[in-house]
């Protein structure tokens, strides 16, 4: 019997940054990675799903809203449901949004503009299954690329999520302060990632896949993919540990009415 981690990295046409999640997994964790197609209805037994980066199905009609439908995706649905341990990076988080498993929706840069470069983040939970190996508070540099990246919200969602600590990842500036300046998007409250209520599904903005690699001259983003490696192997050490009983309850249909067009985002 194999032991370790599986990750399943979904393909999307469209999708641009899965090989990078798999070297990430593969080379700097030495750990086993699948591609997972969209048309499949099979996750081949993975212990973690990610949803990359990129531009699924063009963009067309808003950033993740043709991919959300894919047939995969009801696999993955059922799976992050059921306390599968589910990531969405950049064009994954709009995914995770458009099926109603995170609350919210990714919009326009306020900017308008298509923005890649580092920012600066700051860990303001370091109690999840994504974030276990940082320090609260650790500050990290990690790439973006998206052209419709802010987080936006209800009033009222951002104090729950706020009040819960489900705010994992907030944009800051060298001295870790959350300005409006280091804000790259004009994301509400400088959010750079949340996780659900239970804490099993993370989407972030940024890129950890491209800082993962010692090659690449920044590591930062390396811990986000031992933290699944250490909740995985806990789980298997611990089987009640991972919760299975809960479903989230469905997000408020904010994110299907966010944007009326097509848009450049990763």
């Amino acid at each position: 019997m194999e032991v370790g981690m599986k990750v399943g990295i979904v393909r999307f046409p469209g999708s641009n940054c899965d090989a990078d999640v798999y070297r990430a997994v593969t080379d700097g964790l030495g750990e086993r990675a699948t591609y997972l197609w969209h048309k499949s209805t099979d996750l081949e037994g993975v212990d973690v799903v990610v949803l990359p980066g990129g531009f699924s199905y063009g963009d067309y009609l808003r950033a993740g809203a043709i991919a959300r439908f894919s047939p995969i995706m009801g696999e993955v649905i059922d799976f992050a449901r059921a306390g599968g341990l589910t990531l969405g990076i950049c064009n994954g988080f709009q995914v995770l949004c458009e099926a109603h498993l995170l609350p919210g929706a990714l919009v326009r840069n306020r900017n308008l503009r298509f923005r890649c470069h580092d920012v600066g983040l700051r860990v303001e939970n370091a109690g999840t299954p994504f974030t276990s190996a940082y320090g609260e508070g650790d500050l990290l540099h990690i790439p973006i690329a998206h052209g419709e990246g802010q987080f936006v919200a209800e009033a009222s969602t951002l104090d729950e999520i706020e009040a819960e600590n489900r705010v994992v990842f907030r944009y800051v500036d060298r001295r870790g302060q959350a300005t409006d300046a280091a804000n790259p998007n004009g994301s509400a409250r400088n959010i750079a990632g949340i996780v659900n209520a239970e804490g099993n599904i993370l989407g972030l903005m940024p890129h950890p896949e491209r800082h993962s690699l010692s090659v690449l001259g920044n590591t930062d983003g390396l811990a986000v993919f031992q933290s699944l490696l250490a909740a995985v192997s806990r789980g298997r050490d611990h089987p009640g540990d991972r919760r299975t009983d809960a479903a989230p309850p469905e997000a408020p249909e904010f994110a299907a009415g966010a944007v009326a067009g097509a848009g450049v985002s990763s």
